[in-house]
Formats: C-alpha cells, sequence, structure tokens
C-alpha cells in the first residue's frame, strides 16, 4: 500500500487536508484513497444501496461510478472518473483484465436498472470488447454476482 492510500485504524493517517477520517469513514471498508481531495472506497463489507446516496461523487443525484474486480470479487466506489478507481484497484493487487467500470443507479429497484455497463476503461480489444459496455454475457454476471455481493 503506498503512502497515499489511508488506513482508518492507523492514527498516522487520521488527518488529511485538515479534515479528520476517523469519524468519515465506516468500518466497512477495506481501503480508501484520497483522489481530488474526496476518498475512494473499497469495499470488505457488504452496504445497502441506499447509502450510495452518501457518496461524494455522484452523478446528478442518481448514480455513482464503480469498478468491479471480477476475479478478486472487489468493488470500488465513490470517485469522478473509473480511470482512478481502476488504478486504485491495481495499486491494491489487482490485474486490469479483470477490471470492469460500471455505473450504479442507487433509485432504481431492479437490477436490470441498477446496474449500468458504460466506462472508457471497458474499451480493450484484446479482450474482445470494442464499445464502452460490457460486451460478454458470461462477464456481465459475473459483474451481477460480485455488486449483488456488496450491496443489497
Amino acid at each position: 500500500m503506498n503512502s497515499s492510500t489511508l488506513n482508518p485504524h492507523n492514527n498516522n493517517h487520521n488527518k488529511a487536508n485538515g479534515l479528520s477520517l476517523r469519524s468519515a469513514i465506516p468500518h466497512d471498508l477495506i481501503s480508501q484513497k484520497l483522489c481530488y481531495n474526496r476518498v475512494m472506497q473499497i469495499l470488505n463489507a457488504p452496504i445497502k444501496k441506499s447509502s450510495l446516496k452518501d457518496c461524494q461523487n455522484k452523478i446528478g443525484d442518481f448514480a455513482v461510478k464503480a469498478v468491479v474486480d471480477i476475479k478478486r470479487q472487489l468493488l470500488a466506489i465513490d470517485a469522478e472518473m473509473h480511470a482512478d478507481l481502476e488504478q486504485f484497484l491495481l495499486e491494491n493487487g489487482s490485474d486490469q483484465y479483470d477490471l470492469w467500470g460500471i455505473n450504479l443507479y442507487f433509485n432504481e429497484s431492479d437490477l436490470d436498472g441498477f446496474i449500468e455497463y458504460d466506462s472508457l476503461i471497458n474499451i480493450r480489444p484484446s479482450q474482445h470488447n470494442r464499445s464502452r459496455g460490457v460486451d460478454s454475457p458470461d462477464i456481465r454476471k459475473k459483474i451481477v454476482g460480485v455488486v449483488s455481493k456488496w450491496i443489497n
């Protein structure tokens, strides 16, 4: 873990830019990192869909960006760009081959409306994915499994 990664249990990193992180950070996170003075998160315990409304980097008042590691079953949330979440997961041991960008529409009640497969990080011809979406039904199924594991 590099020095910009924040551990809420490490007293040496409890303040960043004058903001006390100990009280602001839930204990259900495996790792956090400041990016553009905002905290990105990799979940390690399930959260409620309604808690996504508390994310700082929302798309309007209806969605947040997320990146899924389909191999390690991880979900990173809360950044302005999918590329920032992708980099955060790479710094924490993920392989780029397994990372897929999505948007989570927290006001949607059904799973189809909740997950949008749309991100520039998904364009990878070497994996036969030539669009911003996720072309493979198998990969989409894995993404749904990971999201369902972490968000209920």
